[in-house]
């Protein structure tokens, strides 16, 4: 009877109607949720003798963080407690959703994109999760409005590992008049490097000669970005 009633009592519908996930953020936006309560909200569920939102609070606990989450692969994903296939694919589905709304965002928006938070946002939601290092592209028309964005160089990048010669041509196959250049610090420092540099003035330099624009190169570390352009490094 004492379990029973222990359970009964760790129930979310015990729990005043204000400090309950849902009806919290229907009240006061999402906003005003913390990442278990956000997580708690994508899980429904929680498993017995644990409510949902004391299981998102482990789980927070055990992957360190709502990013570590995100990036989990499959297996480790299933692997823990109150998990499975069926959540893994839906979180996968809302990342993904997510991913294109900020895509169509930024190509409805005019992209000035130097300042624009737009595209600070979409290349934190296609980047800020990488492992690895990824260098990409946002390619632009002459109205500096968003015609594609494509990862071109993968693994640790230095200015002998991005080729100019391969940005050129897909800059020319896109028709592009201008681009924003951009890529990930997976440790989180959002810095730019003597490499970072170098890569950067080597790119600017090859698409001068074709009369394409770099606007600007966007380090992408963690839940930051770090602009050239705002620091003044685009030569």
């Amino acid at each position: 009877m004492l379990k029973e009633s222990s359970l009964k009592n760790n129930s979310l519908k015990n729990w005043p109607e204000m400090e309950r996930p849902r009806e919290k953020l229907v009240n006061l936006g999402s906003s005003s949720l913390s990442d278990a309560e956000l997580l708690a909200i994508f899980l429904r569920t929680g498993v017995r003798g644990c409510n949902v939102v004391d299981l998102a609070r482990q789980l927070l606990s055990s992957f360190g963080s709502l990013g570590a989450i995100f990036s989990a692969s499959h297996e480790d994903f299933c692997a823990r407690h109150g998990l499975g296939t069926a959540k893994y694919v839906q979180l996968q589905a809302c990342l993904e959703m997510s991913k294109r709304y900020l895509a169509e965002n930024i190509k409805e928006t005019d992209c000035s994109l130097t300042s624009s938070q737009a595209t600070r946002d979409y290349l934190l939601s296609e980047l800020r999760l990488e492992t690895r290092e990824i260098f990409a592209v946002l390619f632009l028309d002459n109205q500096h409005r968003v015609l594609t964005f494509e990862r071109l160089f993968f693994g640790t990048l230095n200015a002998a590992a991005v080729y100019p010669r391969i940005v050129v041509e897909q800059a020319l196959k896109h028709h592009a008049a201008a681009v924003i250049l951009t890529h990930n610090h997976p440790s989180g420092v959002a810095e730019a490097s003597l490499a970072d540099q170098q890569i950067t003035d080597k790119l600017i330099q090859a698409l001068l000669l074709i009369e394409v624009r770099v606007l600007d190169h966007i380090i992408v570390a963690g839940n930051q970005c770090y602009s050239f352009a705002e620091h003044g490094e685009l030569v």
